[in-house]
């Protein structure tokens, strides 16, 4: 078993949908980045690779590689879901904490839930959201950005292909 950690901020802006866990939220502003910046989808993302080993999503999906422009971040979570599936790695579980003053996510942190539980395979109950605000410190308290922190579990569901194969 591995475990992996991600991080991802990013901040809002106008003009923007704002997609957490790739769930549209109502908000009057949305996340700004090269994809859909959904800080969720991308902090999971980075701890699936971390507990693998392979690097983090900058590596891995690079924000200079126009083929990410506006691309919707399940693909990034698929795409890393199988690199680890063709390494003989499952998901364990996922826990994930989103840091915003606002909105506020109680309402959608199922939605959340079940989401990520889809695009990982996983039952619901091996996947926790938890939302906290900023208590109106520091960019994410001023209501400029959103953060999120994920932790992955992971563990060997196949032998090891050899290596060099």
């Amino acid at each position: 078993m591995r475990v992996g950690i991600g991080h991802d901020t990013h901040r809002l802006g106008p003009g923007r949908p704002l997609i957490l866990g790739g769930v549209r939220v109502e908000h009057d502003r949305g996340l700004v980045g090269h994809s859909d910046a959904d800080v969720v989808l991308h902090a999971v993302t980075d701890a699936l690779l971390g507990a693998a080993g392979l690097g983090d999503i900058g590596d891995a999906y690079p924000d200079t590689d126009p083929a990410h422009r506006d691309r919707d971040s399940a693909f990034f979570v698929r795409d890393t879901l199988g690199r680890l599936n063709r390494d003989g790695w499952g998901v364990v579980n996922v826990d994930v904490t989103i840091f915003a003053q606002e909105p506020k996510l109680g309402p959608v942190k199922q939605a959340i839930r079940r989401r990520l539980a889809e695009l990982l395979g996983l039952d619901v109950g091996a996947v926790n959201v938890k939302a906290k605000t900023g208590e109106k410190v520091g960019a994410i308290g001023r209501a400029e950005a959103i953060g999120c922190h994920a932790a992955a579990l992971i563990e060997r569901v196949s032998p090891q292909p050899p290596q060099g194969v």
